[in-house]
């Protein structure tokens, strides 16, 4: 089969589209899947440059995002390359193994990206696709079935590959957090794959919304449901009230995170799943004391969380937003296109 396949740390040089990768097959409680299109997202790049290194300080994508290799993957450990990155997949069941039931040939499906079936379902820990496992930048990549989630929609395929890292994310913040009709939700940016699900998904709960995008994606971030938007750059205190904001949702931090602080109220919530402008922060204390805020970080998922997207789906209560497609093999175009930033929504591959 045709893959691409992560040789290591580093640039866009490690990244191998071959021809000649065995198809694997199915363990007992696994599904073999044809995948039909894989979503671009940050931690495939993040993975392949070794960004969650913590001797990283900057922000993603750029030529000081290069970590080492000693604690690379998001866990802090090493991880064993090669490996076929790829955390999105919407694919077609074509073959199960022994322990699953054979009606499932033929289901069109999506895999959870933050797996815990791996793991026995242990608090706080998962496997990510295209990291600890073989993910979707393949023709076929296997998956548990358990972490299979059959899907009807009349959505294409390539919309469903928006789906399963980006709006998972968005998804598990809005929960962790507990946003509720009528709460006042900043999200940081809110023009990517993540911000623009959250955007979404939080309209859907009845929040209001306020955005924080580049000044070029206002109107599209406005399209998506954002009710306000301020432009990024500008000083968040200046544009808007003091604690004014119920949650605030951070994929961004940076040297503006302390703001984000003092527009939240008194009693209220920050969640975090990302740094893209970078990880390193400044934090007084006393802001988060004497206004009893919670801060959280959110990336190991509850299996609720992808139930729920399913649902929102068939039901057709999101939209889905797909920026671009591209063929496999021209994964570094697709990689430079979305470093670039100039696309509102998700890039997805079609292998």
């Amino acid at each position: 089969m045709s893959a691409v396949i992560t040789t290591g740390h580093g640039g866009f040089e490690v990244l191998e589209f071959r021809n000649d990768i065995e198809i694997p097959h199915p363990k007992s409680d696994q599904v073999l899947i044809k995948v039909l299109g894989a979503g671009l997202n940050n931690t495939d790049i993040n993975t392949r440059t070794a960004w969650y290194s913590k001797s990283v300080s900057g922000e993603t994508n750029l030529n000081d995002s290069y970590g080492h290799y000693k604690d690379g993957g998001w866990e802090g450990v090493p991880l064993n390359f090669p490996i076929i990155q790829g955390a999105d997949c919407c694919g077609e069941i074509v073959l199960v193994g022994d322990q699953v039931d054979a009606h499932r040939v033929g289901e069109r499906v999506l895999v959870r990206t933050m797996q815990q079936y791996a793991v026995d379902y242990r608090p706080y820990e998962c496997w990510t696709m295209g990291s600890e496992c073989d993910g979707a930048f393949a023709q076929y990549m296997v998956a548990f079935s358990k972490e299979t989630f059959k899907i009807d929609s009349d959505w294409s395929d390539l919309e469903l590959a928006t789906i399963p890292c980006a709006y998972s994310t968005a998804e598990n913040l809005l929960e962790r957090s507990n946003v509720k009709k009528d709460e006042v939700v900043l999200i940081t940016g809110a023009s990517g794959g993540v911000g623009s699900a959250a955007i979404q998904l939080a309209k859907r709960r009845g929040a209001k919304v306020i955005a924080i995008a580049s000044k070029e994606k206002s109107l599209e971030v406005q399209k998506i449901g954002a009710d306000i938007v301020i432009n990024r750059g500008e000083s968040i205190t200046g544009a808007l009230e003091a604690e004014s904001i119920d949650v605030v949702l951070d994929l961004v931090a940076g040297s503006q995170w302390s703001e984000l602080l003092e527009v939240l109220k008194r009693g209220s919530r920050y969640a975090t799943a990302g740094a893209i402008a970078g990880p390193i922060v400044e934090l007084d204390i006393r802001t988060l004391y004497l206004k009893d805020l919670t801060l959280m970080g959110c990336t190991v998922q509850d299996e609720q969380v992808f139930k729920n997207l399913i649902g929102y789906i068939e039901r057709n209560e999101i939209k889905p937003l797909v920026a671009k497609s591209y063929l496999l093999k021209d994964i570094v175009n697709a990689q430079k296109d979305f470093i670039s930033k100039k696309y509102t929504g998700k890039l997805v591959l079609i292998p």
